[in-house]
């Protein structure tokens, strides 16, 4: 989630936390990762009772185990930790995250992996020559097969939506859904 939410413009930028506090001490207008960072918290301190558990539980001899308050101790505290910073998760930060729709659209469009999307249509060496110069050029694949008039526009917006490109199908070589078995 914080890597996620890093940015807004040098960052990862994918989705928007809930706003916690005023902002980054060091960058106006930030939102930190509050709530990610306190999880994170909250898992080093139950690394440190895990490791005291498992000390404790090594210390007993003779069907003896004199740290039993210890680790019970430990235990509880780690459960109700755990228990109360995935409640705070969930309901200040997981509960109203948004996905930067309009952001992660351009990084899908403007990413040279979608050539593999058009392979099936387009062929091999035209894919593959179009990905050569998008990286040469740092051009957009979407834009070079617009202009170049490889596919109407209309078609390659249906052939390249993020929602086709993960749902099974079969192209035939000029893009139409082939439903035959």
């Amino acid at each position: 989630m914080r890597l996620l939410s890093s940015g807004p413009r040098t960052g990862l930028n994918e989705i928007n936390l809930p706003p916690m506090q005023p902002g980054s001490s060091i960058m106006p207008g930030k939102v930190n990762p509050v709530i990610p960072e306190v999880v994170n918290q909250i898992c080093f301190i139950v690394f440190g009772n895990d490791l005291t558990i498992t000390f404790a539980a090594e210390a007993g001899q003779l069907q003896l185990n004199v740290m039993e308050p210890v680790i019970v101790r430990s235990l509880f505290e780690n459960i109700q930790m755990l228990r109360r910073g995935m409640k705070s998760l969930r309901v200040n930060c997981v509960d109203d995250i948004t996905a930067n729709e309009d952001h992660c659209r351009d990084m899908v469009l403007n990413s040279i992996g979608i050539v593999t999307a058009l392979n099936p249509i387009l062929g091999y060496e035209i894919s593959s020559a179009l990905a050569k110069e998008a990286l040469a050029t740092n051009g957009s694949i979407y834009q070079m097969v617009l202009d170049k008039e490889l596919i109407p526009k209309d078609e390659l917006d249906r052939i390249l939506s993020p929602e086709n490109m993960v749902t099974p199908h079969k192209l035939d070589r000029i893009g139409k859904e082939n439903n035959d078995k």
